[in-house]
């Protein structure tokens, strides 16, 4: 199955796997996923200038309102992973950021995800998406 190609700007955030994020079975556990996927996100926007703080001192949230993870080959304790981030797709007050993880030879993809933000204020309330976060994350 051929992919669509991956979207740019991308991030490669690289991980070394900790004891305390693997199961009994010495795998990854399922939840540190979304940990992983928060941490190249992170990036991708300190990598364009801003951090995520920052973002929220202008006024503007990004709560996480769906996320999904397709698990494809098991990682484990010490091995050094890469996870790729981009934003596939923006909407009117919403944007989609997505994640492939792989070994860090890039030969093996172990997961892809995807989350998906609403942009609220401080308040909760829905708003667009400002013209400048659009600039930088593009």
């Amino acid at each position: 199955m051929t992919r669509p190609p991956f979207p740019t700007p991308e991030s490669w955030y690289s991980h070394f796997v900790s004891y305390g994020e693997t199961d009994a079975m010495g795998v990854v556990y399922y939840a540190e996923y979304l940990h992983l996927f928060e941490r190249a996100r992170s990036l991708f926007i300190r990598e364009r200038g801003m951090s995520y703080a920052e973002v929220e001192q202008r006024g503007f949230y990004l709560p996480i309102r769906e996320a999904r993870c397709r698990y494809r080959s098991p990682i484990r304790y010490d091995q050094r992973i890469l996870v790729r981030c981009g934003i596939e797709k923006w909407s009117r007050a919403s944007l989609k950021f997505i994640y492939e993880l792989y070994d860090e030879h890039k030969q093996v993809l172990h997961a892809t995800g995807m989350t998906e933000h609403a942009c609220v204020t401080p308040q909760g309330r829905p708003v667009r998406i400002p013209e400048w976060l659009k600039e930088l994350f593009s």
